[in-house]
C-alpha cells in the first residue's frame, strides 16, 4: 500500500512512517528527446465519492492511466484500490474526515499541497473527479485543479452535484465548489445526480445506480487514453485532444454502443443525447472529439455516418477530430464516444428553449427550499445500515431528516 503522508523525504526515496508502513514517492521520469514519450493521463479522486469513482474504474481494468486517490478520512483512504494514496490534512483532521465542511477540506490540501504537487508531476492530462455538495471534495477539488494547471497538465473536472433530496444547504455549497473548481480546469463535466430518478427503474440498486453516473467518466478517460496510447486505423495525438479541451469551460460527454446494420449512426445519436446528462444537445459545440471504437469488421462507413451524426447536431462551426480504434473483443458493434466543447459563456444549450446550465441550477436551489434536508451522510454506510447494497435508489432517496435520525459518530463524510 502507497499513502502519502509525511513530507520531509525527497523524490523517488522510501520511508517507513509511524504505522510501519513503507511510502513510494512518485519518481520523476526524464523526458528526453531521444526516447519517444508516452502520454501521461493521471485520474484523481478526491473525496469518498471521487475514491469509489476511482474503484470502479479500477474493477474494470482501464489501463493507460494512473490512479491517485485523496481523502482526510484514513480509514477510507486506506480501503482504496488506488496504487497512489494522498492522505491531506493529517495534523488538521486527524485521519477522521472533513465533516462535511468544505473550508476544513480546502485547508486539509493545502497543508500537504507540497505532496500533490509531486504526485501530479510530469503528467500531461488529469481528470479530477468527486461528489460536490461535501466536505473534502468540494474543498480540496479546485485546489487540485490549480495544482494540475501549474503543472501545464490539461485538466478536466468530472464532478457530480447531489440530489434533491439531500437538501438546499449541500446545493448551495456544491454550487459554489463547481464556481470555484470552474477557474481552474480546461473542460468542466457536472453530472446531476437527480437525473438518476429519472431514467432507473424504480428497484435499481443504489449501487447500480451510482456506477451510471460513474460511467460518464469511465468512457470520457477511456475514450481519450485509447484515442492516444492504443494504435489504431485513425490516429489522433495528444496535440489535437488539447486543440478541443484546452480552456473550453463546460462540456458534454456521451459514449454508446450498438449493432446491426445502422449501429454507428444509432450509436452516435444515442452518444450525442446522455440522458444522465440533462436534456442537453451538442448544438453550438465549437469542438469535439469522436471515438469510433470496433472489432475488425469495422468499416468506412461506420466512421463516416457516426461522423455525419455528430457535425449535423452540433452546427457548422464544429471541429471535430475523428479516431477509429480496433478492439478484438468488439463482434458485430461499435461504441461511439464524443465529447463536445467550447459552448458559449460557459454554459451548454439546453433542448428546452431558453434554458442554459446556469439557469437550471439556479432554478434547481431555489426549488430546493421546501425540501427535507439531510445535510451530511455516509452513503456507504447508510447502505450496510438500511439493507446492504440490495438497497434501491428510490428507498434511498425517500429518507428524510423527519424519519431517520442518524447519530453523529456516521455522519462522516464522503464527498
Amino acid at each position: 500500500m502507497k499513502i502519502y503522508r509525511e513530507t520531509q523525504v525527497a523524490f523517488g526515496e522510501k520511508t517507513t512512517g509511524q504505522s510501519g508502513l513503507t511510502f513510494d514517492y512518485v519518481e520523476s521520469v526524464e523526458r528526453t528527446e531521444s526516447k519517444p514519450r508516452i502520454v501521461r493521463i493521471k485520474v484523481v479522486g478526491v473525496g469518498g465519492a471521487g475514491g469509489n469513482a476511482i474503484n470502479r474504474m479500477i474493477d474494470e481494468k482501464l489501463s493507460g492511466v494512473e490512479f491517485i486517490a485523496i481523502n482526510t478520512d484514513l480509514q477510507v483512504l486506506e480501503r482504496n484500490k488506488a496504487p497512489v494514496k494522498i492522505q491531506i490534512g493529517k495534523n488538521l483532521t486527524r485521519g477522521l474526515g472533513s465533516g462535511g465542511d468544505p473550508e476544513i477540506g480546502r485547508k486539509a490540501i493545502e497543508e500537504n499541497r507540497d505532496i500533490v504537487e509531486r504526485a501530479l508531476s510530469n503528467t500531461d492530462m488529469v481528470f479530477i473527479t468527486c461528489g460536490m455538495g461535501g466536505g473534502t471534495g468540494t474543498g480540496a477539488s479546485p485546489v487540485v485543479a490549480e495544482i494540475s494547471r501549474n503543472t501545464d497538465a490539461l485538466t478536466v473536472a468530472i464532478v457530480t452535484l447531489p440530489f434533491e433530496f439531500e437538501g438546499i444547504k449541500r446545493m448551495e455549497k456544491a454550487e459554489q465548489g463547481i464556481y470555484e473548481l470552474r477557474q481552474y480546469v480546461d473542460t468542466l463535466i457536472v453530472i446531476p445526480n437527480q437525473k438518476l430518478l429519472s431514467i432507473v427503474e424504480r428497484k435499481t440498486t443504489l449501487e447500480s445506480a451510482f456506477r451510471m453516473a460513474d460511467e460518464v467518466l469511465l468512457h470520457a478517460t477511456k475514450g481519450i487514453s485509447d484515442l492516444v496510447t492504443l494504435p489504431g486505423i485513425i490516429n489522433l495525438d495528444f496535440a489535437d485532444v488539447r486543440t478541443v479541451m484546452a480552456q473550453k469551460g463546460d462540456a458534454l460527454m456521451g459514449s454508446a454502443v450498438a449493432s446491426g446494420e445502422n449501429r454507428a449512426k444509432e450509436a452516435a445519436e444515442k452518444a450525442i443525447t446522455s440522458r444522465i446528462l440533462e436534456d442537453t444537445s451538442i448544438l453550438g459545440a465549437t469542438g469535439a472529439l469522436l471515438n469510433i471504437t470496433g472489432g475488425s469488421d469495422l468499416t468506412l462507413t461506420d466512421v463516416a455516418e457516426a461522423s455525419e451524426v455528430v457535425r449535423n447536431a452540433a452546427g457548422p462551426e464544429l471541429n471535430l477530430y475523428v479516431g477509429a480504434v480496433l478492439d478484438p473483443t468488439m463482434h458485430d458493434a461499435v461504441r461511439v464516444t464524443v465529447i463536445a466543447t467550447g459552448f458559449h459563456r460557459n454554459t451548454y444549450r439546453s433542448t428546452r428553449s431558453g434554458n442554459t446550465a446556469e439557469t437550471k441550477a439556479n432554478s434547481l436551489v431555489t426549488s430546493l427550499e421546501e425540501k427535507p434536508v439531510l445535510e451530511q451522510f455516509d452513503r456507504e454506510l447508510l447502505m450496510q445500515v438500511l439493507g446492504g447494497s440490495d438497497l434501491s435508489l428510490e428507498e434511498f432517496s425517500s429518507i428524510s431528516k423527519d424519519n431517520l435520525a442518524i447519530p453523529t459518530f456516521i455522519r462522516r463524510q464522503m464527498v
